[in-house]
């Protein structure tokens, strides 16, 4: 049997466990330290946030998103039904019902003209996941959402350093939760953070971050006691994550050009792929991306688990991605539809995702390819 291409390797860049001394030399492990606060910073100028928030997950910035709407039961969420479980959870936690819509055909991101028709007087807030790393239609999203009093929130997981007509993703939304998990271009094992583009919801945000407490004005000498104030959980990471994550930032932008390389050699390798009736990723032009995956769709009649147990066992670990939530045994039971999901059942069960990681040989891509079009056209 070949050696395996894994489909993923977290890259490291060498300082981690120096910035990880450091911040067990200053003897703060706790969150919110020295590190936690450089992060913060540089996302927040990154993004041109007026606040942003380390978390320890993704889904724990979501969940931020999911109190700060101050939801009741029987509120309703749109979303899309491709999308990992957390972009629901977050919300469905909160008493709330996911309104899932259909995605488009070409980025699989959300289809922004299907969102209006969601639209109830239960309607709360549209989330919008940027899926692979390619922006949203978000221009008629907010639109939309600002003609009917709606909050946009932006699941920006996989989308650090991409951008939508000039604008970073995570920016555009009144609220965006991005991931650093190990899967993710940037990553510390696990960890997220909460972007708040409009600074009337960072006052509150900080408190339900530190447990619902004022602790960050007592911190800060604001106030001369810290205590209960509000609803909150221990949403803030601790420092060794947060140092782990500090040299992964400063490099981001060497770590996102190695992926875009990566990602464009398997686009020059892909003639063949066209040749079998392979659909290839979309990149809209308006859209910067940041080449967090490769993916691919597989003709309709050809089977997908075949395809993937024939590439693994050439030693290649390709994966599929996201059982649509809406036929999930739990988006039954929280969630509803809104119109058809013909598109998003169709691709979800054609999607092939394919190893990209920095630090992957140059020929990989091709050898990759190859290989994907060689177990397709056998079932041709």
């Amino acid at each position: 049997m070949p050696s395996m291409i894994p489909f993923n390797r977290p890259h490291l860049t060498g300082r981690e466990f120096d910035c990880v001394q450091q911040a067990v030399a200053r003897g703060q492990l706790a969150g919110n330290g020295e590190f936690t606060k450089r992060c913060q910073t540089w996302l927040q100028q990154r993004l041109g946030a007026p606040k942003v928030l380390l978390t320890h997950s993704c889904t724990a910035a979501l969940e931020m998103c999911a109190l700060l709407l101050d939801l009741e039961p029987g509120d309703e969420i749109i979303m899309p039904s491709f999308t990992f479980v957390s972009t629901a959870n977050a919300f469905v936690l909160r008493g709330a019902r996911p309104v899932f819509v259909d995605i488009r055909p070409d980025t699989l991101n959300i289809d922004e003209t299907r969102v209006e028709a969601a639209v109830t007087p239960r309607t709360k807030a549209v989330v919008v996941v940027h899926y692979a790393g390619v922006g949203c239609n978000m221009d008629p999203i907010v639109a939309v959402a600002r003609r009917h009093g709606l909050v946009v929130i932006e699941d920006a997981a996989q989308a650090l350093l991409a951008s939508y007509r000039g604008r970073p993703l995570g920016s555009i939304g009144d609220l965006a939760a991005v991931s650093f998990h190990e899967t993710k271009n940037i990553q510390c094992g696990e960890g997220g953070a909460l972007v708040m583009n409009d600074a009337r919801w960072a006052e509150r945000a900080e408190i339900l971050w530190e447990k619902g407490t004022d602790r960050s004005k007592f911190v800060r000498r604001q106030v001369d006691k810290y205590t209960w104030v509000d609803v909150g959980s221990s949403y803030l990471p601790g420092e060794i994550t947060a140092a782990f994550l500090w040299p992964q930032l400063e490099e981001a932008d060497a770590i996102t050009a190695a992926r875009l390389a990566l990602w464009q050699s398997y686009l020059d390798a892909s003639a063949e792929l066209r040749t079998a009736g392979i659909e290839l990723p979309v990149v809209p032009a308006d859209c910067v991306h940041n080449a967090h995956l490769f993916r691919v769709l597989l003709p309709r009649h050809v089977p997908r688990h075949e395809v993937l147990a024939t590439l693994n066992e050439r030693g290649v670990n390709a994966v599929f991605h996201y059982v649509p939530l809406h036929s999930a045994p739990a988006g039954r039971r929280f969630g509803t539809t809104s119109g058809s999901m013909d598109v998003t059942d169709d691709c979800s069960g054609r999607l092939v995702r394919l190893p990209l990681w920095v630090g992957m040989d140059a020929g990989v891509p091709s050898t990759v390819i190859g290989e994907l079009a060689a177990a397709v056209s056998s079932r041709v």
